[in-house]
């Protein structure tokens, strides 16, 4: 069985969703390590940090969910 990091690499190559998925993550956390250099966070950045937080998130549970999608088609298939 495939493990996650061999399914999300399969999933770069040959899916254009979670190619864009995992590239719009990794912009995200590079912004967000830009904002954190900051010791002191104004009010706005504060914001913008939980923002910047919140669609990570959301992008990650996205490409978690496409591997899910992936591993059980690959058991729907072997099965068959």
């Amino acid at each position: 069985m495939l493990t996650d990091d061999q399914i999300a690499e399969h999933l770069r190559n040959t899916n254009a969703d979670f190619h864009e998925l995992q590239e719009t993550h990794h912009q995200l956390d590079t912004q967000l390590q830009e904002l954190l250099k900051n010791h002191i966070l104004t009010p706005q950045e504060e914001v913008l940090k939980k923002q910047i937080q919140k669609e990570k998130l959301d992008k990650k549970d996205r490409m978690a969910m496409l591997i899910r999608e992936y591993r059980n088609e690959q058991q729907k298939t072997a099965a068959s």
